[in-house]
């Protein structure tokens, strides 16, 4: 099969699930009591979480750009931000097109003389290094819930946990030796990115006055993060809702609280995205350190 058509269809088979996925929340949801909190939400929240789902972003540029620094591509801090804006852009606003990340691999090969194989396998670990701290931040949350299902399994998520970042770490040593000297600065940049989105979602809480179950919501809201990774969805578009709703349903929430959070962050993510757009007129220079 050709790849332009492989790639037309993989978009339309996203665009089909995302669809699929929307429309079941739909049924399932009663969206005018959505609107209604919606309408409740406070600014001053909201400009805050903001604010802080943009320096997320911020330091997991940085995180990206200290592999490709490791990989002897020094790039500026200013032209990665802009690259990472850009790949924000496409990752949203134009999944089967130009993925962001293949884009991003493709200026940084065209650039810099640098194996494939190693610009991939650091964007895949950039990646990666995100969804290990959304794990562990889920898995400490998991242990916090008062939930009576959930603690039955405090020992496994505990262990799960811990042995994440082991296996994480022999990974990195047996396969990517090259990048393992940065190994745990981008642990700790991929903790402040994640914990910075952590407290992203706790403002989206607050905006929209939940003030129950906070612990409970944001534990949704790291599984909704991992899950909405996976490459099924335009942008994530539906697969982080439907979380949202079961993780409401199996932890007794209310659904259309959940979906509001759901939103909300969508929203913002969009918002930050769009700015992208202007790299995509303005062709991104990658200059390099003296």
């Amino acid at each position: 099969m050709e790849t332009g058509l492989r790639k037309k269809l993989i978009t339309i088979a996203k665009i089909a699930i995302s669809a699929v996925l929307i429309y079941f929340i739909f049924t399932k949801v009663d969206f005018k009591e959505v609107i209604q909190i919606l309408k409740k939400t406070d600014p001053l929240f909201l400009i805050g979480a903001i604010l802080l789902f943009a320096g997320s972003k911020v330091l997991a540029a940085v995180r990206l750009n200290l592999y490709f620094h490791n990989l002897g591509i020094r790039l500026t801090q200013k032209s990665n931000l802009k690259l990472y804006l850009l790949g924000m852009f496409y990752n949203l606003f134009l999944p089967g097109g130009i993925g962001g990340d293949a884009y991003k691999g493709y200026l940084i090969k065209k650039e810099f003389q640098v194996e494939t194989k190693k610009v991939v396998s650091v964007l895949v670990l950039d990646r990666l290094s995100g969804l290990l701290l959304l794990f562990m931040y889920a898995c400490i949350l998991g242990l916090l819930l008062n939930n009576p299902w959930l603690n039955t399994y405090n020992l496994p998520i505990g262990l799960l946990g811990v042995l994440s970042i082991v296996v994480f770490w022999f990974l990195n040593k047996r396969f990517f030796n090259y990048v393992l000297p940065v190994f745990w600065k981008s642990v700790a940049l991929s903790g402040m990115v994640q914990l910075a989105q952590l407290i992203c979602a706790l403002f989206i809480l607050q905006a929209l006055g939940i003030q129950a179950n906070e612990i409970a919501y944001l534990f949704i809201f790291l599984i909704s993060s991992i899950v909405s990774v996976l490459p099924l969805t335009i942008g994530g578009i539906g697969s982080r809702e439907v979380t949202f709703f079961y993780g409401a349903t199996l932890l007794t929430l209310d659904a259309n609280t959940s979906i509001s959070i759901s939103m909300v962050f969508f929203l913002i993510t969009a918002l930050v995205s769009l700015f992208g757009i202007i790299y995509h007129f303005k062709k991104v220079k990658l200059k390099t350190e003296v």
